[in-house]
């Protein structure tokens, strides 16, 4: 592959979209992609598909996961808000 170049914009909350044409030229990087973020300097930070541990028991992670979403507190359910903190910005 060759060296496919780009530029983005850093918005409010650390957030940037990766431009079309390096997603396309990276297969792995899709939407709801994990990746892990390494600083190689003060001025670079290097981005890779994460690679997890093959010792991850899934369905665990996943009981867990169900688990945390379904605690609804004294204003709510907390699942319900993240995902309506993060639609709104």
């Amino acid at each position: 592959m060759d060296n496919t170049q780009g530029t983005a914009i850093i918005r409010d909350r650390g957030q940037f979209t990766i431009p079309d044409r390096i997603r396309e030229a990276l297969k792995w990087a899709l939407p709801n992609s994990v990746v892990s973020l390494v600083t190689t300097s003060k001025n670079e930070l290097l981005i890779k598909p994460y690679q997890a541990s093959m010792d991850i028991d899934w369905e665990q992670m996943w009981k867990e996961i169900y688990k945390a979403r379904s605690v609804k507190g004294k204003r709510g359910n907390l699942s319900n808000f993240i995902t309506s903190d993060r639609e709104n910005h």
